[in-house]
């Protein structure tokens, strides 16, 4: 399973490099937000860390406009993936950018037939929600599952990118749902290395070595 980051902060991202898990980085316009930045400038700079995808997003609403935004965030590094909404004229931007191709991830997916419309658009990520969905008491884990059957039926390319991961067991549920990709907080990664048997295990080892020492 590939991990990405998903942060607009260049310090988290610096952090996690460090510690050789991190294949990507996936941004929003409210991660991007928070930095007080360009989005430009953010993902300029992320590109300088991490070598693998990073998603920048769109923000116009008609595919003429994401066609724009497509081309000058592209321009900033071949790494780029450009993140486009689920909806009619998202997946028309994402058909075209992939005959230009320029990889693309099809964001704010909450059903097995949006995938499926984003698989046929030959978007090279769908994310879907999972998070989102279980806070609205829907099953995120189910919809990853659905979504890779779907996939495997028919051969399609497209990645799984599962978004909107909240803790450890969204990690090891979409894993074992089949997600090709889990985009997670830093906060989540960083939780990933932890279990108090862990913890307990190497106070003890290093009282018993401390004792034996003496």
């Amino acid at each position: 399973m590939i991990f990405f980051l998903d942060t607009g902060i260049v310090e988290e991202i610096r952090t996690a490099s460090e510690w050789g898990i991190v294949d990507g980085v996936t941004t929003n316009p409210s991660l991007i937000a928070k930095t007080g930045r360009s989005q430009r400038d953010v993902i300029k700079e992320i590109t300088t860390i991490i070598d693998g995808p990073i998603s920048a997003e769109v923000l116009s609403m008609d595919v003429k406009g994401m066609l724009r935004e497509a081309e000058e965030l592209a321009s900033i590094h071949p790494n780029v993936v450009i993140k486009l909404p689920m909806t009619e004229q998202g997946i028309s931007a994402c058909k075209i950018l992939a005959g230009q191709k320029i990889k693309t991830n099809v964001t704010l997916c909450f059903s097995p037939v949006q995938a499926l419309l984003a698989a046929k658009a030959q978007a090279t990520y769908i994310s879907p929600f999972v998070g989102r969905l279980d806070d609205v008491s829907q099953d995120g884990i189910g919809l990853i599952r659905e979504i890779r059957a779907i996939f495997d039926n028919y051969g399609f390319e497209t990645q799984i990118l599962a978004a909107s991961i909240r803790h450890p067991m969204h990690v090891r549920d979409c894993a074992l749902a089949g997600a090709d990709v889990g985009t997670m907080p830093f906060s989540v990664m960083k939780s990933l290395y932890r279990h108090p048997l862990t913890d307990k295990g190497l106070t003890q080892f290093l009282e018993d070595f401390n004792k034996a020492k003496k």
